[in-house]
């Protein structure tokens, strides 16, 4: 059985603003695992204090603040600040999967250039992550409808980045949403990504809501990921169109063995 996390910035949204209340919820509908996106809007050690309460696994988080790594120019410091900042938010948390959202590629460059440049960044960023017990992911995401002038939207760029880097502790988030809005096949994607892939994202498409909501066949999404072996968490990274403790209930059932 695949372990199902579910994204407190986007589900059980219906319990209110609190981010503790939202983990409550989700344990409620019977999840182990959540995820979030940044921690600056959150009381850290509360929300620590909640997630050991409730037996909850923190699967990832984002670095904050979001910049764009490869724009010359670009106020760095603030970046490798705020990135020592969550380094620590993730020890607290018991986090041990962090992702870093490269931005928008500089227009003065190729894209080949791009991808180089980001490349230093990465290896820059793992010589401050050092010897802590978290994994930095890469996504790739769609340009065509959330995203557009984001540099890495192929997962393909996405793979060649990581392997340039050539350390462990850079691995793909591969998000199926993402991935099939800009046009890509999931399993032509993955064909050759499975030993960099260290977590993955469902929403459905279109619209971004719950996995049975849109065009994705999810039976044969989960069928793919245990072709490659992939044994790590599957966030669910939607806008849910049902109420969230119900809208969990397909991709649920579809994920139980047998």
């Amino acid at each position: 059985m695949f372990q199902l996390s579910a994204n407190l910035e986007l589900l059980f949204t219906e319990v209110g603003p609190s981010y503790l209340d939202r983990a409550r919820a989700a344990a409620a509908a019977g999840f182990d695992a959540v995820e979030i996106w940044g921690t600056s809007n959150k009381d850290v050690k509360g929300f620590a204090a909640v997630l050991a309460e409730l037996g909850l696994t923190l699967t990832s988080m984002v670095a904050e603040p979001r910049s764009n790594l490869v724009f010359p120019g670009t106020d760095m410091r603030q970046f490798y600040e705020g990135l020592q900042r969550s380094l620590e938010h993730a020890h607290l948390l018991h986090c041990h999967h962090m992702v870093v959202s490269p931005g928008l590629g500089f227009p003065g460059a190729s894209r080949r250039k791009n991808l180089e440049s980001l490349a230093e960044v990465y290896t820059r960023i793992l010589e401050q992550v050092g010897s802590a017990d978290v994994m930095i992911l890469h996504e790739p995401v769609n340009t065509r409808v959330d995203h557009p002038g984001v540099l890495v939207d192929r997962t393909a760029d996405a793979v060649s980045v990581i392997r340039s880097v050539g350390s462990k502790k850079l691995r793909l988030l591969y998000d199926f949403y993402h991935s099939v809005v800009e046009g890509e096949s999931p399993a032509s994607a993955l064909a050759d990504a499975a030993d960099v892939l260290a977590y993955v994202q469902f929403a459905d498409v279109p619209g971004r809501g719950e996995p049975g909501s849109g065009t994705i066949d999810w039976a044969g999404c989960l069928s793919l990921l245990k072709r490659l072996g992939y044994k790590g968490p599957i966030g669910l990274e939607y806008r849910p169109v049902a109420a969230s403790a119900q809208s969990v209930q397909y991709i649920m059932r579809l994920s139980r063995p047998g």
